[in-house]
């Protein structure tokens, strides 16, 4: 390998120990391309490796983590979104080389645009006005996302100037954008909760919308719309014995699940020493051990049921609910404003929305409900399509996780009333499955 510029014999070796070792193997199973990580341990690096595995959009069908003592090995089983192995070389180099350099990687996002940050209570609407005041603001919106849970929205926009498609580094502009939108969030009856910072600090988009619901304490609101049909069963039992607090959850499996547990663990000062993952159908379960960095184990019931609320939150943000509506199109000054107006003149509310731009094109997801959370009327849609264009926006249906069959596959373990196996048996477990020993029984 390559040695950066000036590292002396010392800092050489630091970096051959700090180096994650990485295999890729698809023969060894024969529905999913197994990724093995093999590092020294420090906080963050499971969130880390997940992301680089989810930011490709791939499906982690099983995983199993060992963390104790200085080294961490994990092993996941992953699939594209159609269910098959990785058979891309590129794909698979790519993955590799993310993950060797995980230590030294700076995240993924965007340089060279602003950032503006926005939570506030959600409404019909309201990112038509935001959406509007950006485009007279003459801001061009290159890629945002919004979520909405319990009432409350989270956005993430990254921006440029119109006119010279630089970065908005003018600070009387900045203080224009900013006191707009907080107008805009405010509405009639959010004064106090409603925030907007812009920034030209480079985050990790989802990350980020995680630690501004979490701010936001949207974990503690109530619904304000429809209760949800398939709430995620959460449970922390403490092992008292092995120093552990146990999470076990239970719930609809998707497209980055794993990542939205992980992130919120790690950002609430967790650390995961072991993990099992496994789906079966459309369903996950998920079983963490875990610990505060200083070592101890959840020690109250009120820090324990604020874990429950926190993980279901986190795991309901990114829920598709309503119908998915892809606008895609030529991307030009106002479409934004344009598109968010139609919805709100024909009552739709948008739960959550992807935003982004490539080569003069836009490439817009939309996931929208009517004005009080319920799936709108199909004569609303088709209005909403005729008048935005029906070539452009289109109804698509929610992708599900593809699982190919498989005869020898576990099924995945109940959490009800759930026994704590000892630590040596979890570990042997955990080892045989990174493949490190031949049998665990």
């Amino acid at each position: 390998m390559e040695w950066p510029a000036l590292l002396d014999e010392y800092e050489k070796l630091v970096f051959r120990m700090n180096t994650p070792r990485v295999v890729i193997d698809n023969a060894v199973c024969s529905n999913a391309t197994l990724v093995k990580v093999d590092s020294a341990r420090r906080h963050g690096i499971l969130l880390e490796a997940v992301q680089v595995l989810t930011d490709l959009n791939l499906a982690i069908k099983k995983a199993y983590i060992s963390s104790d003592g200085r080294w961490f090995m994990d092993v996941f089983h992953v699939t594209d979104q159609n269910g098959n192995k990785l058979t891309d070389e590129s794909v698979i180099s790519h993955i590799e080389k993310s993950l060797v350099n995980i230590h030294y990687q700076k995240s993924n996002g965007i340089n060279g645009l602003t950032a503006l940050e926005l939570t506030g209570t959600d409404r019909v609407g309201l990112l038509s006005e935001v959406f509007a005041v950006l485009a007279n603001l003459r801001c061009n919106v290159v890629e945002a996302k919004s979520w909405t849970h319990n009432g409350r929205i989270a956005s993430l926009i990254y921006v440029k100037d119109c006119d010279s498609g630089c970065p908005i580094e003018d600070s009387q502009k900045i203080d224009t954008i900013e006191g707009l939108l907080s107008n805009v969030l405010k509405g009639d009856n959010d004064i106090r909760s409603a925030k907007t910072s812009v920034s030209m600090a480079v985050t990790h988009t989802e990350r980020r919308l995680h630690q501004m619901m979490f701010a936001d304490r949207d974990y503690e609101r109530k619904p304000i719309l429809q209760l949800r049909v398939d709430s995620p069963a959460v449970t922390v039992q403490n092992w008292t014995e092995r120093g552990y607090s146990v999470v076990n959850i239970q719930c609809k499996d998707r497209t980055k699940l794993l990542f939205d547990v992980v992130c919120t663990l790690t950002d609430m000062d967790y650390v995961v020493f072991h993990a099992t993952i496994n789906t079966a159908g459309d369903r996950g379960c998920l079983e963490f051990y875990i610990k505060h960095k200083d070592g101890t184990p959840i020690s109250s019931e009120p820090e324990r049921q604020r874990v429950i609320q926190c993980l279901q939150a986190a795991i309901e943000r990114r829920a598709s609910e309503g119908v998915r509506l892809e606008l895609c199109t030529s991307d030009r000054q106002g479409l934004l404003a344009d598109v968010t107006r139609t919805f709100r003149e024909n009552g739709l509310n948008v739960t959550r929305a992807e935003i982004s731009t490539a080569d003069e094109r836009a490439l817009n997801l939309f996931y929208v409900t009517d004005a009080i959370g319920n799936q709108p009327d199909p004569r609303t849609i088709e209005s909403v399509r005729q008048k935005i264009g029906l070539s452009y926006l289109k109804v698509k249906e929610v992708p599900l996780i593809c699982r190919k069959k498989d005869e020898s596959e576990e099924e995945a373990v109940g959490v009800g009333g759930a026994v704590l196996l000892s630590l040596g048996s979890l570990v042997r477990r955990n080892l045989y499955n990174l493949g490190l020993i031949r049998s665990y029984s």
